[in-house]
């Protein structure tokens, strides 16, 4: 195929609300990771929370994002795209600006009505189920809006846009924190997915549905989700695959913690953390590219592997530049495995459920969070503050990677969930 005509095969492969959901994503992106770059401090030093407290909120709030997609695809299956994409940014719009006004004197009311660390419980719950629509109809959207032969350069497409966003929620955070104050972080966190809101009103029209297969009615999406929950070989792959997301998370869970207890308590952390963002930005579309023709399984398999072993480089050279090019090689994973991810699962999905089940492929990264965040502790703990050898911390992480990927070869060579998995997607 001549580059003239692969060019017109991509420019006529996407139709318009593709470029629309994808597009308000970035803006939902930079608003979340500019809210999650302040939330933990703000909660600490604004609102007086022990730094327990704090943490465990902030945490609440990761976990609590991917856990609830698993209902917001069966929402947005129900609602549609559309609407559910809209209502989801109006949440989220009305949350992050609670959130920024919680010490404000027209708050006061409720903060004497409860006690504050429940009020923030309850106010978290909003853009944890805003941003738990916006994905599964985000990727949904992506999957029903692309033709087949650019699906894949699609799906690049979606997780570039992402971290564009994921990188620059903190700079716009940073800015704002010393020019504004934090708590106007949040509102301006606000006034982007709130635009959002008006973009989906009045650009985004819902994708036609493979066959133009109805909505579910209620009973169909309670019953479309009960038959993920129940689907064995499914949630399986889903446990398995939960390993690479605790591998991952531990650059925002324990290497920060590694890197200024030692290697240098003075090193920009924040800085070194946009490493895996800023690679993905730039070099996503061409890893898509030169791993086209693996198969989705395996690329997913090659990336989990690649991402863990990358921590080899950190545990055996502890310096500040050699936690960025661990970042570097984790990103280099991320990409390889990500995109294909979705396509893989999209592609179980029968026609009027890929809602639903683009909802359970979030479940992974909340299992993720949640279990890396305990892990990390006890084995910083154990290996640092106990042993004093902290750099197995890093093997340990390395070793959990590469077992979750023996666990993904013979899972696709003994268990295969279906036709899919072995169709060359």
């Amino acid at each position: 195929m001549s580059f003239s005509e692969r060019w017109q095969e991509v420019r006529t492969g996407f139709e318009r609300p593709f470029w629309v959901a994808n597009i308000t994503e970035m803006f939902e992106r930079l608003s979340y990771y500019a809210v999650f770059a302040s939330l933990a401090n703000y909660l600490h030093e604004s609102l007086k929370f022990s730094t327990q407290d704090a943490s465990n909120l902030s945490g609440f709030f990761g976990g609590m994002v991917w856990f609830l997609a698993i209902i917001g695809g069966t929402v947005a299956d129900k609602l549609g795209f559309r609407r559910a994409l809209s209502l989801a940014y109006l949440f989220l719009t009305t949350a992050y600006f609670l959130l920024g006004s919680l010490g404000a004197s027209w708050m006061a009311a409720a903060r004497g009505s409860m006690p504050l660390w429940l009020l923030v419980f309850l106010i978290l719950i909003l853009p944890a189920l805003g941003v738990a629509m916006v994905k599964p109809s985000v990727v949904g959207t992506t999957a029903s809006a692309s033709k087949e032969k650019v699906r894949s350069l699609g799906y690049s497409i979606y997780y570039t846009l992402v971290n564009v966003g994921g990188a620059a929620g903190p700079f716009m955070a940073s800015y704002v924190h010393r020019h504004w104050g934090v708590e106007n972080v949040f509102r301006v966190a606000a006034a982007s997915v709130l635009l959002m809101v008006f973009a989906v009103l009045f650009f985004f029209r819902q994708p036609r549905r493979a066959g133009d297969v109805r909505p579910p009615t209620i009973v169909e999406a309670a019953r479309n989700f009960w038959t993920v929950v129940t689907n064995p070989k499914f949630m399986l792959f889903l446990i398995i695959f939960s390993g690479f997301w605790i591998v991952y998370w531990q650059q925002y869970i324990a290497l920060p913690l590694y890197i200024h207890d030692y290697i240098d308590p003075k090193a920009d952390v924040e800085k070194i953390l946009i490493t895996d963002g800023t690679a993905v930005i730039f070099l996503q579309i061409l890893i898509t590219f030169l791993t086209r023709k693996i198969p989705s399984f395996r690329a997913i398999t090659i990336g989990t592997l690649v991402a863990s072993l990358c921590w080899v480089i950190v545990g055996s050279h502890p310096t500040v530049w050699f936690c960025v090019f661990t970042l570097f090689v984790l990103a280099i994973g991320e990409m390889i495995l990500s995109p294909r991810y979705y396509e893989y699962v999209s592609r179980l999905a029968p026609p009027g459920q890929q809602g639903t089940y683009m909802g359970f492929a979030f479940l992974p990264i909340g299992i993720g969070s949640l279990a890396g965040g305990w892990i990390a502790g006890h084995v910083m703990h154990h290996y640092g503050e106990v042993m004093h050898q902290p750099q197995r911390v890093w093997w340990f992480f390395t070793g959990l990677g590469v077992l979750t990927a023996i666990l993904l070869w013979i899972y696709d060579r003994v268990v295969r969930p279906g036709a899919a998995a072995t169709t060359g997607t």
